[in-house]
């Protein structure tokens, strides 16, 4: 059979941009026009044990769901067998839908292999490092690089889009499912890895210098002498694989965008679904370039662990991507989990409380994986709206509850939009590098940035999240800074330029310690930002136990302790905060602040404990004046800002507790947005338990 669909599938390995027929990307931004919240869940009606279209479709109906997801996990329905396809099952789901008015978004169905094409290209099955190879029965478990692979995959993309680009109820076109590379590794990728490093580097005498490949005596001669990727040790070696392998998702991801583009209507979107939380195996920010909207899949905690933390933390950076509102494609309904040992159902109220909080991050959509529970297969405790006997339940009646809700202010809480003061600089280099080289069995780059997240989330400091490729930092007054251990010069300078023009960064140990190559840089450290530091260092010590500060400077009590890591920092024109309580470590001051043209940055050499990171972030958030009531909240109240789609200041109070919360409301007049009432400065507010009240100012 001729492989006429294919791009450029003459070209092997297919991972370069270039070779995945790809150019730079441009395509229409408008998509979608969000004028409600949009609330639903994934469906499937293929999976049912018996025909019930008509029942599950006026059950959504009745709970007011808008939207669902279809079709991203059913390929061998779509294809049955090799060019082979078949429609009208879908056909039949779609226009049901449709007639009830509930919009879908449509996803393509790559993630998961029919069992033909497996047994007619086994070789697509992905080979991972050290010949580990994969067989058949997961998902997710081929080489997203194969020829063979990429052709079926245009082919199914193509046909799915030439017959339902035109149906009205699709909304948006979702690619793939929570995509990575999967650590694909066969010949064909080592192969294309060299063919990166060739693109890259230039020459290997350029390489042999930025990894330092006379060590060992490992100089290359030519570009044949590039081992596998297998044992490799070198850090830089390492780290660039890494980068290649985000770099397979994301011409993977841009490469099916550009396919959906040659066909979508200008008024609807393409999405991807991010898995939630943060995510060190892909390049998130380079994969949102080739997307309309953002979209995440944040599984989190329920009953007494229910915090709302995850749920703002996959939002925050869903949204950071793209400085927009984006979707929830996939969250919690009723318990979690590929077995029956952890089932926790959510209590009354978390349902509805967990919605508001997304939408309390920028949300546009809120959507369940899934509609109904499954009843065999990996995920048959996964479950849905509905449970296993697929009848209207607790659950049910809480989504219906909020889907009515909805119906009458989703209007005012749509395009909510976020402008934050504080980010926090996410570097996932600095995380691969610090794995290759970790200073800890348990304490990494994630951990540290989880720690400082949690301080700002705690003290209701609503925050962005910034990246490498970011430059321009203007619109922030304070910038957190998690070990920023591999970076370029660039970086380092625009964050001392920020701090020169007024602004206050905190930087945590090992920042600036390598560049962007993972070569330890021959400076002093801190390297680059020594001078705006106002602090040096030559050693650095592990800590075998913890080690309390001198005076307890935070006031904190027995939390008043570092732990880890120490660097010993000279002092240089920087104010030292706290010193170690110590007779060798003691003439070292474990934080300081050093004024630095208009601003202040502060420098942590250790890692502290969670309560006294929250005093230190604290004590900048004031500095920098962004201080005020929200830190006077009850502990268990979070506040999330933003602006309202009027343009008026709104405010989500939100109790993620069993006991009711009362507090006095300090800002400015405004009206409680669920109830109608108005609120005034001063006036106590009493929220129940697991329960909410959005004010938007007057």
């Amino acid at each position: 059979m001729q492989k006429k669909y294919l791009i450029c599938f003459n070209l092997i390995p297919l991972i370069l941009l270039s070779l995945f027929g790809l150019t730079k990307i441009s395509h229409c931004q408008e998509g979608y026009k969000f004028d409600t919240i949009l609330y639903g869940a994934s469906f499937y009606e293929e999976y049912m044990p018996y025909e019930r279209l008509e029942e599950d479709v006026k059950l959504m109906e009745d709970a007011g769901i808008t939207v669902v997801r279809l079709g991203e996990s059913t390929w061998s329905s779509w294809e049955p067998e090799d060019g082979k396809f078949q429609f009208d099952w879908m056909d039949r789901i779609i226009n049901r839908l449709h007639k009830a008015g509930i919009k879908v978004i449509f996803g393509t169905p790559t993630y998961s292999i029919p069992p033909w094409l497996y047994k007619k290209h086994p070789e697509i099955l992905l080979t991972k490092i050290n010949e580990t190879k994969s067989y058949y029965g997961p998902r997710q478990n081929m080489d997203i690089t194969n020829p063979d692979y990429l052709f079926y995959s245009e082919r199914i993309i193509r046909k799915l889009l030439e017959h339902y680009k035109d149906h009205p109820a699709i909304i948006g076109w979702q690619i793939d499912n929570e995509t990575s590379s999967y650590g694909t590794a066969g010949k064909n990728v080592q192969k294309a890895f060299v063919d990166y490093l060739k693109e890259k580097f230039k020459t290997v005498k350029e390489l042999n210098k930025i990894w330092g490949l006379t060590y060992w005596g490992q100089l290359l001669h030519s570009w044949d002498e590039v081992p596998e990727f297998r044992d490799i040790l070198n850090p830089g070696w390492k780290l660039e694989w890494e980068r290649f392998q985000q770099k397979i998702t994301t011409d993977f991801l841009a490469w099916q965008a550009k396919i959906v583009n040659e066909y979508k209507r200008a008024d609807q979107f393409i999405v991807h679904n991010f898995v939630g939380s943060v995510r060190t195996n892909i390049d998130e920010f380079e994969i949102a370039k080739h997307l309309d909207i953002t979209g995440v899949n944040p599984y989190h905690e329920v009953q007494e662990w229910l915090d709302g933390e995850t749920i703002a933390v996959s939002g925050d950076l869903c949204r950071s991507l793209k400085q927009q509102n984006y979707l929830i494609t996939e969250t919690n309904a009723q318990t979690i989990g590929w077995d029956s040992k952890w089932q926790r159902p959510p209590y009354d109220g978390q349902i509805r409380l967990n919605v508001y909080s997304h939408i309390a991050s920028g949300a546009n959509l809120v959507a369940y994986w899934h509609w109904h529970s499954l009843h065999y297969g990996q995920e048959t405790y996964w479950k849905g709206v509905l449970g296993h006997d697929l009848e209207p339940n607790r659950v049910y009646k809480e989504v219906s509850k909020t889907a009515h809700e909805l119906k009458h202010i989703g209007s005012k809480l749509v395009n909510f939009k976020k402008e934050n003061k504080v980010a926090l600089l996410y570097s996932v280099d600095s995380y691969q590098g610090i794995r290759f080289m970790p200073f800890h069995d348990k304490v990494d780059y994630l951990s540290i940035l989880y720690q400082m997240y949690n301080a700002l989330y705690k003290l209701n400091v609503d925050v962005d999240f910034i990246f490498p490729q970011t430059t321009d930092y203007s619109k922030y007054k304070v910038i957190v800074v998690p070990p920023l251990y591999i970076t370029d010069d660039a970086q380092l300078k625009r964050l001392t330029e920020f701090v020169k023009n007024g602004g206050h960064v905190l930087f945590t140990l090992k920042s600036g310690f390598c560049n962007e190559f993972s070569t330890v840089r021959w400076e002093r450290m801190p390297a680059i930002i020594r001078e705006a530091a106002g602090i040096s260092y030559q050693e650095f010590s592990s800590l075998w136990d913890t080690v309390p500060l001198k005076d307890d400077p935070y006031k904190v009590g027995d939390k008043n302790k570092a732990s880890v890591w120490a660097e010993f920092l000279n002092l240089e024109g920087a104010k030292p905060l706290a010193f170690y309580e110590h007779p060798f470590y003691g003439k070292y001051p474990a934080i300081t602040r050093n004024q630095y043209g208009k601003g202040t940055l502060t420098y942590q050499g250790t890692v502290l404990t969670n309560e006294l990171q929250q005093k230190v972030i604290k004590e900048i958030i004031d500095n920098a004046g962004l201080g005020g009531p929200e830190q006077l909240l009850p502990e268990n109240v979070r506040l999330r800002q933003g602006i309202s789609n009027k343009g008026k200041k709104m405010r989500y109070f939100l109790n993620f507790s069993s006991t009711v919360q009362k507090f006095n409301y300090a800002f400015k007049e405004g009206t409680e947005i669920l109830t109608s009432r108005v609120v005034k400065t001063n006036q106590e507010l009493e929220i129940q338990p697991w329960d909410l009240a959005i004010i938007e100012e007057q």
